[in-house]
């Protein structure tokens, strides 16, 4: 069934298919999906680098983008990073991709 165009609530659940920051994955899922068990994702809440919404039921869920952050730390951890200092690397490599964009849309306004 094709939706509604006149139907705001459909149009508005299919922009959230593209929003990368909507909370889709429970935290079950978020952990089938990297490999990894719900105890890693609640560390990584814990180290306050993601900070799953949380919903009415009060359970974690997990953006797209809180998932790549994840994996990255994860793939760190793999190869021998502790947990600390590779949520410090994430938070830095985020950090730098901030800057380095807001230095591109500088550039592109000058």
């Amino acid at each position: 069934m094709i939706p509604d165009p006149r139907d705001t609530a459909a149009a508005d659940a299919a922009d959230k298919f593209d929003d990368e920051h909507y909370p889709a994955y429970t935290m079950g899922r978020a952990a089938a999906m990297l490999g990894t068990t719900p105890g890693f994702l609640r560390s990584l809440d814990e180290a306050k680098l993601i900070e799953p919404q949380r919903s009415a039921g009060g359970h974690r869920r997990y953006s797209r983008y809180q998932l790549r952050i994840a994996a990255r730390v994860r793939e760190l951890v793999d190869h021998g990073t502790g947990l600390d200092a590779a949520c410090r690397i994430v938070s830095l490599e985020d950090q730098l991709h901030e800057a380095q964009q807001l230095n591109a849309d500088l550039r592109r306004s000058d």
